[in-house]
């Protein structure tokens, strides 16, 4: 819908059309579209204004007329020529609100509206004067319908749903409408829903999901409320989000082409935007029985203010032999004209105050029951054009405004206590209290607990108290007791020697003692003495002698030492050398098991080249090799079982180049299968490999180990490893380093198979993973080009599997690193491989509106048009033309170009 001229292919003036106003001779009186309901004064600042109403559906209301705009669209290209020497059927005079009709050169029929709005009136102005009075009583609360009415071709969806994504200037009425409602509302308190549907066929679909295809109408019993709960419903949050859902709603909007116009619409779409407000309502002021000059005043009550916008691009009248209808676009045309036939009998019921409005007759006008004769504030756009030819048209449609401008509508707010709200707040307020109770409770328990806390510490120094003083009580009675005894004991020993020399004197007086016995005494006692002596002399004697053997002992045990270090390092040396031999056989048998691997895939290769005659001789000699080494046929796997992994995994950290050579290439043929990458890993191998990596300095090696990191990144859980160990990085490092086109062709394969991963997207650019693989394209051998093609074409699709799950937005990451030239440049190849996987990655980069511009502007879409042509895959090729038709300005790019798909 985004170009210079009306979508159903009429021609207009840039930010012009030409509107009309009249009425007939009924006696109509013109009033202003800026004409609003007066708000009240009493509201609180920040929110809308507030106006009391009883209830939802309550009986208060102010009348309201439908409003009536004509537009006159200028003449376009055809009329031009063909009408060239006639006059416009309709003469405007817009300061007077007035069109004249031509019947012929002399007479003429005079109609009054509330607006003419000329073919020089820009779209501002047709919102001003139409929808913006409609959209400021939707913000306070009314609900409001805005309404496009004509002949087809004459401008009503460029006056209603132009996006003017390139002119701002020539927005339509729901682009403008959605501004002023998001410029209103709060994110906080307010929300802004939409429903974008069309009735084709009596049939109502969801334009924002084509699945939902028979949506059915539910009317509230008790207020009269027509509503569609089946309906998807979008939350908006800004005017992008809304843009995107016009475009998607237009994308799947059925339209034809006919002789009146090249796009016609073939349905009558219906944009639905509900709004909720929250609002204070006004305090209630209660006299107080002690003092009737002083009040309590409540707080003011919480309102939710609910109102629906209406905005409708009614499908064009149109007569059958005119528009040359056919088939079943025939029956289209009848199913249009039914529906509008129905719209305008319920508008004459209204308008002549008839008992019985017939709003069953058809879906539309159930759709549109509150718009006539309900409770929304209605305006109405007639669109004309000047063409004598369809005078007819023009005079029906005045006509139709005309009647339409009798309905009178009364209006009322849709005002509902709000409980959610209330429940909310007294929320915040509930856990205010509990918080700060438990702060309280913490302060007191704290309190409690200090209290304890210092009786306790009281206690426990009484108890020590008391305990020192039993203590020095004990020592001081324990004190007193022991001088007591010795006390005692003196006076004893005292009484004793007394006694004692008493008795001694009457001994030695009588002739007698003890000096014999002493003696004997002293005699023992010596023996005793003798005897200890030679016992220490003895063992004097015993410690000399092991002194002298520990001093021997040193000398001995420098010898053994010695002997000892002999033996250690013969074992040592022994040890190495059968390491050494271990190493050695573990080589030769991987050349051995590699030499049958390469015979293998040699007999492959010629038996698919029919040459089994030439590789006959070559399969005996190495069948007899493979035999020699374990008596039987050994696969490349055996290796596990000869050798053992970890021995393997061992090799890589070998100073011997040649050993890491023959050490990687036996982890790459092993990680080809996906059966043994699990014990790889869990062996330590791509560690290993990513530190081999960081590391090598023969390219060779870089080569080997680069392609066994590809095969060990064919599996998603490897890939995530590679991730976190720095592999990205390193692989981008060893692009840049690499020069060898095999080496290449490795890296460009790992970090294409990474490109498939969803959750490495981000970290491959950042870690330069985009950049390295673009980088290797310099090379130009064919095989490194495609494993380079293929990297982009996994990127670009888990990138376009991202952007339509809403995980990315923007511009791709592959035109933001200037891969798109690389492919415009490559996606006619010559070879095969690489010309597939660019056509891929097109396609995928292609099914995002945000890309659109950049492919063009780069060439893409000549190769796209080419794809859906030429491309040998089937799949492929429709993949490309459900793009192109899928999108607006791959569309307006083509018909500029005169292309077709």
């Amino acid at each position: 819908m985004a170009c210079n001229v009306y979508r159903n292919g009429t021609g207009l003036h840039k930010g012009a059309m030409r509107p009309l106003a009249a009425s007939n001779s009924s006696n109509v009186k013109s009033s202003s579209f800026k004409s609003r309901i007066p708000p009240s004064s009493n509201h609180s600042p920040g929110s809308a204004p507030l106006r009391r109403s009883k209830s939802a559906g309550g009986s208060d209301g102010v009348p309201g007329r439908v409003r009536v705009a004509v537009r006159l669209r200028p003449r376009n290209a055809e009329e031009s020529v063909a009408d060239a020497d006639f006059a416009d059927c309709v003469e405007l005079q817009p300061e007077l609100k007035r069109l004249k009709l031509r019947k012929n050169n002399w007479d003429s029929e005079t109609y009054e509206f509330d607006e003419v709005l000329t073919e020089f009136a820009s779209q501002k102005r047709v919102y001003e004067v139409v929808a913006k009075p409609v959209v400021e009583s939707v913000l306070d609360g009314y609900n409001g319908t805005v309404m496009a009415y004509g002949q087809t071709g004459t401008g009503k969806t460029f006056t209603l749903g132009r996006l003017g994504e390139e002119d701002t200037s020539a927005r339509g009425i729901m682009v403008r409408s959605m501004e002023e409602i998001l410029a209103n509302v709060s994110p906080e308190t307010d929300s802004v829903s939409v429903s974008y549907l069309q009735l084709y066929m009596e049939t109502i679909q969801d334009l924002l999901d084509p699945a939902n295809d028979n949506i059915s109408i539910v009317e509230d019993p008790k207020t009269g409320d027509v509503s569609l709960p089946g309906a998807t419903h979008v939350e908006i949050r800004d005017e992008q989000d809304f843009m995107e859902l016009l475009r998607t709603g237009e994308a799947h909007r059925i339209a034809a082409n006919t002789k009146l116009n090249t796009e016609s619409s073939r349905s009558h779409a219906i944009l639905m935007v509900h709004v909720k407000r929250s609002v204070l309502g006004a305090e209630d002021v209660i006299p107080s029985e002690t003092d009737k000059s002083s009040h309590f005043a409540k707080p003011p009550k919480p309102l939710v203010r609910k109102s629906k916008l209406v905005l409708v691009d009614l499908a064009g009248s149109e007569r059958v032999h005119k528009s040359g209808s056919e088939g079943h676009m025939l029956e289209e045309a009848k199913s249009i004209n039914l529906s509008l036939s129905a719209l305008g009998k319920c508008i004459n019921a209204l308008a002549e105050n008839s008992a019985h409005v017939p709003v069953r007759d058809s879906k539309l006008t159930r759709l549109l029951r509150d718009s006539f004769g309900g409770t929304a504030r209605t305006s109405l756009i007639v669109t004309i054009g000047p063409s004598p030819r369809h005078r007819g048209e023009t005079t029906s449609t005045i006509l139709f405004g005309q009647r339409a401008m009798k309905v009178e509508n009364m209006l009322r707010i849709k005002e509902e206590f709000d409980y959610k709200s209330l429940s909310r707040k007294l929320e915040i307020q509930l856990d205010k209290l509990i918080a700060e109770n438990e702060r309280q409770q913490k302060v007191f328990d704290d309190e409690v607990e200090r209290i304890n806390l210092e009786a306790l510490n009281r206690v426990s120094e009484v108890e020590r108290n008391f305990a020192d003083a039993l203590e020095k009580e004990r020592l001081k009675c324990q004190m007193e007791y022991m001088e007591s005894v010795k006390k005692l004991e003196e006076k004893m020993i005292e009484n004793q020697q007394k006694h004692g020399c008493d008795g001694f004197m009457k001994d030695k007086c009588n002739g007698e003692g003890p000096v014999s016995s002493i003696v004997e005494d002293v005699a023992e006692v010596k023996k005793l003495l003798e005897k200890e002596i030679h016992m220490r002399k003895e063992a004097e004697d015993e410690v000399n002698k092991l002194k002298s053997q520990l001093g021997q002992c040193p000398d001995s045990g420098e010898g053994g030492g010695s002997e000892i270090l002999k033996l250690q390092k013969a074992l040592a040396d022994e040890v190495r050398q059968k390491k050494k031999l271990e190493e050695e056989m573990i080589i030769l048998r991987s050349q051995m098991l590699q030499l049958t691997f390469e015979a293998d895939q040699m007999r492959r290769c010629l038996g698919r080249n029919g040459s089994a005659n030439a590789y006959g001789g070559l399969d005996s000699p190495m069948s007899q090799v493979r035999d020699s080494l374990n008596g039987h046929k050994t696969p490349v796997a055996a290796l596990f079982e000869q050798v053992g992994l970890q021995k393997i995994l061992a090799l890589l950290e070998s100073e011997d180049a040649n050993v890491r050579i023959h050490a990687v290439k036996v982890v790459a043929n092993l990680a080809a299968e996906e059966a043994n990458q699990e014990r790889i890993v869990e062996a330590g191998g791509l560690t290993s490999l990513l530190m081999l990596l960081r590391s090598y300095e023969d390219e060779n090696i870089g080569r080997v180990v680069a392609g066994a990191i590809a095969n060990l990144a064919m599996n998603e859980t490897n890939q995530e490893l590679i991730m976190i160990q720095g592999g990205i990085n390193l692989l981008s490092v060893t692009a840049s380093r690499a020069e060898d086109p095999q080496s290449l062709r490795m890296v460009a394969g790992a970090i294409a198979n990474l490109c498939g991963n969803d959750k490495l997207q981000t970290k491959l650019r950042s870690e330069g993973g985009i950049k390295a693989l673009l980088g290797m394209a310099r090379c130009g051998h064919p095989d490194v080009l495609s494993q380079v093609a293929r990297g982009i074409a996994n990127f670009a699709k888990c990138e376009s599997r991202a952007s339509t799950n809403g995980i990315k937005s923007g511009r791709s990451v592959l035109i933001n690193d200037g891969a798109l030239p690389w492919i415009v440049q490559n996606a006619n190849n010559d070879s095969s491989p690489i010309r597939r996987h660019i056509e891929l990655a097109l396609c995928h980069l292609a099914q995002h509106e945000v890309n659109a511009k950049d492919m063009i502007s780069g060439g893409a879409l000549w190769e796209l048009v080419r794809i859906s042509r030429d491309c040998s895959r089937e799949d492929i090729r429709s993949l490309a033309g459900r793009t192109l038709n899928l999108s607006p300005i791959f569309r307006a790019e083509m018909r500029r170009l005169r292309i077709e798909v």
